[in-house]
């Protein structure tokens, strides 16, 4: 941990006019601009660590220097965020962030979807793809037969990225018949909650 603030203070102050760590910090803000590199192999310009997917722009107000940063360093670090004018609260900022990861991540599935809609001609990804834009999220069997397209078609997806309904009684059956195998297809995409009822429905959990 010695050597955290180091890194830190190497890549910052060279950026900023003030050469304290607190004072530079205050001279930065989060730009509202975000970047998905659709996998984990960016690197954070703040603190060097590694295995980002998604990038946060941060700039200097006096110098005009910018650093693709990821989210927590924005958070542990204080960096600025503003809305309408005003400055978020620590807890607003917080909230803020993982609202924009939210929809990066909703983004990314939906440019999933359309890439295999693209990939093959087939009602029922269509029909997929029309349905996960009017709800954001698939039914059950939306979800099974995406996740196996997807896979079969090497399209890069995160499968916990999507969300699965189960809030009508008619998911719930579906859930229930469905063959073990293509249960576990979904298994990532499901909640806990929804990963307990459908065990409740005889459905065991994946083994790996």
């Amino acid at each position: 941990m010695q050597g955290f603030p180091k890194r830190v203070a190497e890549n910052i102050l060279p950026l900023s006019v003030a050469g304290t760590l607190p004072a530079a910090f205050r001279e930065w803000y989060f730009t509202g601009q975000t970047v998905d590199h659709e996998l984990p192999h960016e690197t954070c310009r703040l603190c060097d660590q590694e295995g980002l997917r998604y990038h946060f722009k941060i700039q200097n107000s006096q110098t005009g220097n910018q650093l693709d940063v990821g989210s927590e360093c924005i958070l542990k670090f204080q960096v600025a965020i503003f809305d309408r004018g005003r400055e978020l609260t620590a807890q607003e900022a917080r909230t803020a962030l993982a609202e924009r990861v939210r929809l990066m991540r909703l983004e990314s599935c939906l440019r999933a979807l359309e890439r295999l809609a693209l990939a093959e001609s087939n009602d029922i990804l269509s029909n997929a793809l029309k349905y996960y834009k009017l709800h954001k999220a698939l039914t059950p069997k939306f979800a099974n037969v995406v996740f196996w397209r997807l896979q079969a078609n090497a399209i890069d997806h995160d499968p916990s990225f999507f969300k699965v309904r189960l809030d009508k009684e008619s998911y719930v059956a579906d859930l229930r018949v469905m063959p073990t195998r293509s249960v576990h297809r979904i298994w990532k995409a499901l909640t806990s909650p929804q990963r307990k009822k459908a065990q409740e429905l005889g459905h065991a959990a994946p083994t790996e």
